[in-house]
């Protein structure tokens, strides 16, 4: 799941505590084409204040004024389920495209304990599954997988929470710093390594956080997993190889390094001079990004992110020049 959905919770959880009625929504199945996949959540409170959003606009009016004109009792069941766009009519009254259906669970969130400790777990780096029962509004919490999905039998909802998708950069030079606007834009944690104290100035804390040590330090001290991905942009060996070196064989699900096609070639045979498997090499993304015919820092950024965007998708790498031409 995304952040946003986690802020959902957050914002679940500080309500709750603060003693106000909350509704919790959650998008379980769409047929045709939906604004919001499966999983995607909206909190209304008591007063109508929202957070979230489940659809692309009207759905979310009618849920607030749903609360408003009473279709939401205080004393009605725990879990309902609300249908919209049953018709291409009403698909277009709510803003649904391509005569869309969506099915929503429209939940009372009584005890907050669940979302605090789901909050905790995701924090601590787990995958989490929520398992919420239709007919009693029970929720378990249960381990998950990376591979888990969200799945809806009619009777249970089984939806899959995480961390947030993060992104360290190993330098802190011009580039990073377009790096990293943008990963932030797409909802990444931006962790930062760079010893070299002379690269540090002008960075807020808006911009990422800077994890202390040297890189290959970095990569261990933030206990990398499949949720990270990890660019090395300092061009200096001396950094960017001894990260390469830990990073390679950590979980992190995307490695990259800057360099041209010639470089990156020099970089592999090197790594594997260091003792590096050539398991491990072989995961190396260099030169990193899709081939946009990037030249500024800007567009060597949006490249950069787009490749690792699509890899975090499970999406074909249909724009990536292969690293040795063919003859």
């Amino acid at each position: 799941m995304d952040s946003v959905d986690l802020n959902v919770l957050r914002s679940v959880l500080e309500w709750r505590r603060a003693g106000q009625r909350v509704v919790l929504y959650s998008v379980v199945q769409t047929w045709g084409t939906a604004p919001r996949a499966p999983g995607a959540m909206l909190a209304l409170r008591e007063d109508g204040v929202v957070i979230g959003s489940v659809s692309g606009g009207c759905v979310e009016d009618d849920l607030i004024a749903r609360l408003h004109d009473g279709r939401i009792p205080a004393d009605g069941p725990p879990v309902q389920l609300i249908t919209y766009g049953v018709t291409r009519e009403e698909a277009a009254r709510f803003g649904l495209p391509c005569g869309g259906t969506l099915r929503l669970t429209e939940e009372r969130v009584g005890d907050p304990a669940w979302v605090a400790e789901l909050l905790a777990r995701c924090e601590g780096h787990e995958i989490v599954a929520r398992s919420l029962d239709i007919a009693t509004g029970e929720v378990v919490l249960q381990p998950a997988n990376r591979s888990d999905v969200l799945s809806f039998d009619g009777h249970t909802l089984r939806a899959i929470y995480g961390p947030r998708w993060r992104l360290l950069l190993v330098g802190a030079g011009q580039l990073s710093r377009y790096v990293a606007e943008m990963a932030r834009l797409l909802d990444f944690e931006v962790l930062i390594c760079d010893p070299r104290t002379e690269f540090v100035y002008g960075w807020e804390e808006q911009h990422g956080r800077f994890v202390p040590g040297m890189p290959d330090e970095a990569v261990l001290n933030i206990q990398t997993d499949e949720r990270t991905a990890i660019v090395a942009l300092t061009h200096d060996p001396r950094l960017d190889d001894m990260a390469l070196l830990t990073a390679l064989d950590s979980r992190a699900f995307y490695v990259g390094a800057l360099g041209s096609r010639v470089n990156s070639l020099k970089r592999r045979d090197n790594l594997a001079l260091l003792g590096l498997s050539q398991e491990a090499i072989e995961r190396l993304h260099g030169p990193i990004g899709l081939h946009i015919g990037s030249h500024s820092p800007a567009e060597i950024a949006l490249s950069l992110l787009a490749e690792i965007v699509a890899i975090k998708n499970g999406v074909e790498l249909k724009q990536k020049k292969p690293l040795r031409e063919e003859a």
